[in-house]
């Protein structure tokens, strides 16, 4: 299981990491992969045989082939692997814990490798919220109905009512198509409550931008 960690210190400090602009990753949020390049195939492999844990972070500014990473990250065990036949992996990871990078260790494989700090997100493997006490739902579902609205989208509003917080939250965080840098501001926010106000504050000015003529940009 994905949480049978139960502190920082049982994770991994060393660990290969996925670079992937427009995709985070959260503490048991899962999140499907497909694996084609040659050294993620090899750095699936790897994880395969070891204790099957990658680092989810976002890349910043650099060359296309070895961009600068993003500061904070979260880490996933892999939970379902299935390959093609034609060769590539599709996986799910499951989010254990964010982490704050460390250091990147100098290339040993055709994947890039980083030394993790757990400690400052210890709380993340600490189990979920099971109320709302503290978050304002209605206002989230409400900004969540006008960002649909503007893209003559629906989801499912009884689910979206219903779901624990934690669930409702990461998951649409995870999912919906915002910019990396807000993507990155998701993930970094302190806890549940602060995100549900940044996830908030997204939809309602991306439907007001859509309102008024402009179009987000899809990752």
């Amino acid at each position: 299981m994905a949480q049978g960690y139960v502190k920082a210190a049982d994770l991994p400090q060393v660990i290969p990491v996925f670079p992937l602009p427009g995709a985070i990753l959260l503490p048991r949020g899962q999140l499907p992969l497909n694996i084609f390049e040659p050294r993620y195939l090899n750095m699936v492999d790897d994880a395969m045989a070891g204790d099957r844990i990658i680092g989810m972070l976002q890349p910043q500014a650099g060359s296309l082939r070895l961009p600068g990473l993003s500061p904070v990250g979260c880490a996933g065990r892999i939970t379902s692997f299935a390959e093609t036949s034609d060769g590539r992996y599709l996986i799910t990871l499951t989010g254990c814990a964010r982490f704050r990078l460390a250091g990147e260790l100098p290339a040993q494989t055709p994947y890039r490798q980083i030394r993790a700090d757990f400690s400052p997100f210890e709380n993340d493997l600490s189990a979920p919220p099971v109320d709302d006490i503290g978050l304002d739902r209605d206002g989230l579902l409400d900004a969540l109905r006008a960002y649909l609205e503007t893209r003559g989208l629906d989801i499912d509003w009884d689910t979206a009512e219903t779901a624990p917080p934690e669930a409702l939250i990461n998951s649409l965080s995870m999912a919906l198509p915002f910019e990396p840098p807000e993507k990155q501001a998701l993930l970094e926010a302190p806890g549940l409550i602060d995100r549900s106000a940044v996830l908030t504050a997204l939809l309602t000015i991306d439907a007001a931008s859509d309102g008024e003529g402009e179009t987000p940009q899809m990752q």
